[in-house]
């Protein structure tokens, strides 16, 4: 039987079957000789031990696609980075790192700004079109107005979707509206993996729909891009590539004479709000001290 890893405590693991419910199952002791480890989100093959009782063994974990380390969770095929519009205001620095964390790790990413009944169709027209640029699908959610939760809902069909933001922004409300009409019939997750007994948080996978998983992600509240070297960083600012070039190779894009990246947020094609973000970060990376 083949389901998903999508809780994993104290050395049990609850993998989700589709159509058959949550089984709560230990990994063979072969994973140990192997130095394997199950991780949330791997896809795997399950031996059921007890199907009353919804218990099983862990036989096989299939190919990762890919894999996390902070935090860990496997098999993810998108982020939604989740801001509000208003309420609070949006932290353009963090959601850059947010977004230059996302690209670090490979995975496509979908911004959402949430609580959208709070501006007005000129602040949305903006706020899409410089992250629609940096290479952003852009939607807008509102719980009040039920704007863009069908079309959240098509965007999340058939995949595994990790949930970045920061606190205050709406997102444990757009998690619960995509549970609404949940399709299990085996009763609720919470009951099934005792959340409430535990009190670390751990990367936790909530199925949605049938191959629809939203993955809880604590880890991904605050993100630092350390690893990066400041001469990096422009490499993952892609509204920095404008028609022509840079007088200088490598060109960093601040003091630098006839540089294409300054005149073009001088005439607006670059986001202005952009270009200032990625001065403080560079100076940020440029002062860390490499050992």
């Amino acid at each position: 039987m083949q389901g998903k890893i999508i809780k994993g405590i104290a050395g049990f693991y609850y993998v989700h079957v589709a159509e058959s419910g949550i089984y709560e199952c230990k990994a063979k002791g072969i994973f140990r000789k192997n130095n394997e480890k199950p991780t949330v989100g791997d896809d795997c093959i399950i031996e059921v031990i007890s199907e009353e009782e919804k218990k099983g063994n862990i036989s096989e974990l299939l190919p990762r696609r890919n894999e996390l380390l902070r935090p860990t969770v496997s098999n993810v095929d998108q982020a939604l980075v989740i801001f509000a519009c208003k309420s609070p205001d949006i932290n353009y620095n963090l959601l850059d790192r947010f977004l230059i964390r996302m690209q670090m790790e490979g995975i496509p990413t979908v911004m959402v700004f949430n609580k959208a009944d709070l501006i007005d169709d000129a602040e949305k027209a903006q706020i899409a079109k410089v992250y629609e640029r940096a290479g952003n699908t852009v939607i807008f959610t509102s719980k009040k107005t039920m704007e863009g939760i069908d079309k959240l809902r098509t965007i999340l069909s058939g995949k595994t979707t990790t949930v970045a933001g920061p606190s205050g922004v709406g997102k444990s409300s757009l998690v619960n509206l995509m549970q609404s009409n949940v399709y299990m019939q085996t009763g609720s997750i919470s009951e099934k993996i005792e959340r409430g007994k535990h009190t670390t948080r751990h990367s936790e996978i909530i199925p949605i729909a049938e191959s629809t998983y939203i993955v809880d992600t604590p880890g991904f509240s605050t993100l630092y891009i350390n690893e990066l070297t400041a001469e990096e960083l422009k490499d993952f600012y892609p509204d920095f590539e404008v028609e022509g070039r840079c007088r200088f190779d490598g060109c960093n894009h601040l003091k630098e004479p006839d540089c294409v990246v300054k005149s073009a947020v001088d005439s607006g094609i670059v986001s202005k709000i952009r270009y200032e973000n990625y001065v403080l970060l560079f100076e940020e990376l440029k002062n860390i001290k490499r050992y």
